[in-house]
């Protein structure tokens, strides 16, 4: 599949050479070749294949195709004969050929060019696409969100800390939406911002943001784990939100109300371990609501200062000795089991671990321990319960049966 033209080299129209920090060598060249991305697309996109599972089967089996060629037999073996829809190559090769034609690259959790802090979060999407300058993604980078409706007072500050922290070498990450989001990203087009859409890349959302939408996919980096195409509905913005502080090294809360989809991507930067800081506001002002929640229950940091941030995170940048370590995409979860070493699990097994499992998230480890199953023949078991859609995963290790609609 054809790459886009010097995406991940180009230098933003007006930007000044990077200095020496951030000269780094061209992202590496994905391993995956035609054939097996769009045998990870397929995986990715079959039935009860979520995240999880897909890293389960790909180092269970070796691969994506062999996965593939496993899934209706897992499937069926756990599920009384029920066949599993697997993306079929017409529709993966479609999905494909369309990001091609807008200029978007497919990344995998397995390629070398996949977000690296993404790639640490609890069961990060098995692919995102991105569109522009893709050497932003391993730069060291701070999230500033806020609220849609924002006032004057808040839009001035999102300006000022992203114009400040971005001429500091941190790249500045948000939502695309109006209002901070919006602020942060226009100040941070010449030193480097990632917009991270809950829509496919080619959807423009808010409409108003069509020209800083081009703007960004020109000079900056979109970021979706949605296929081009996809228009976003509204619970597709809280993931997005969990991409946006998966990017970053941490998040600055500017304004928000204290119901505010904002509030639930500093959840999202506590779960994944994200430093989280908030800017303090009138408690007269329900818009400053959230932050001042934030700082009230000690989940945030207080900052006035774009200097607070940069301290803040200066032991994980290095940003203040001007020297910047990046860190590595894990490039194993597990270690491969090849499918002859594995145990073949049977219905006794299925059952012991079946009746483990309950409404209540329970781990891994304690499934293994209370059915003195081998751990590979429990994840072999519980692989094939994800494709049977009777359990649901909770994060990598915790999972649980899967509730039926009355």
């Amino acid at each position: 599949m054809a790459e886009p033209d010097n995406a991940a080299s180009a230098q933003p129209s007006g930007q000044e050479p990077a200095d020496d920090l951030f000269a780094h060598a061209p992202l590496p060249v994905a391993e995956l070749d035609d054939k097996q991305r769009l045998a990870c697309l397929r995986l990715a996109r079959s039935d009860n294949v979520g995240p999880i599972t897909f890293r389960e089967l790909i180092n269970r089996f070796g691969g994506a195709q062999a996965a593939l060629d496993a899934l209706p037999h897992l499937a069926r073996k756990a599920s009384h004969g029920r066949r599993i829809a697997i993306c079929s190559v017409d529709r993966a090769q479609a999905e494909l050929e369309a990001a091609t034609r807008y200029g978007a690259v497919p990344l995998f959790t397995i390629e070398p060019g996949y977000p690296t802090r993404l790639a640490q979060i609890d069961a990060p999407p098995p692919l995102v696409y991105a569109k522009g300058d893709i050497s932003l993604l391993p730069r060291p980078s701070i999230a500033i969100v806020g609220a849609r409706l924002a006032s004057a007072a808040g839009i001035k500050l999102s300006r000022y800390f992203a114009q400040h922290l971005g001429h500091n070498r941190l790249v500045i990450v948000s939502g695309l939406a109006r209002g901070i989001d919006s602020a942060a990203h226009e100040v941070s087009l010449g030193t480097g911002t990632i917009a991270v859409l809950a829509g496919g890349l080619d959807i423009v959302y808010p409409p108003e943001n069509a020209r800083l939408h081009d703007q960004i996919g020109e000079t900056g980096c979109l970021v979706s784990e949605m296929p081009c195409g996809f228009k976003p509905r509204g619970k597709d913005f809280p993931r997005r939100n969990r991409l946006i502080s998966g990017i970053s090294l941490g998040v600055l809360v500017v304004e928000a109300a204290r119901r505010s989809g904002t509030l639930t991507t500093a959840n999202f930067a506590g779960e994944q371990g994200r430093s989280l800081f908030a800017i303090p506001g009138n408690p007269l002002d329900p818009r400053a609501e959230g932050t001042n929640f934030l700082l009230k229950t000690r989940d945030a940091t207080l900052v006035t200062q774009p200097e607070d941030v940069l301290e803040a995170l200066e032991p994980m940048t290095g940003l203040g000795q001007r020297a910047f370590r990046e860190i590595e995409a894990p490039t194993e979860f597990y270690e491969p089991e090849p499918l002859a070493c594995a145990p073949e699990p049977d219905d006794d097994d299925r059952s012991k671990v079946l009746s483990t499992l309950g409404a209540a998230p329970v781990s891994i480890d304690d499934i293994a321990q209370a059915t003195g199953l081998d751990i590979r023949t429990v994840r072999s078991v519980l692989i094939e319960l994800d494709l049977a859609g009777e359990t649901e995963r909770h994060g990598a290790q915790l999972v649980a049966l899967a509730q039926r609609q009355p």
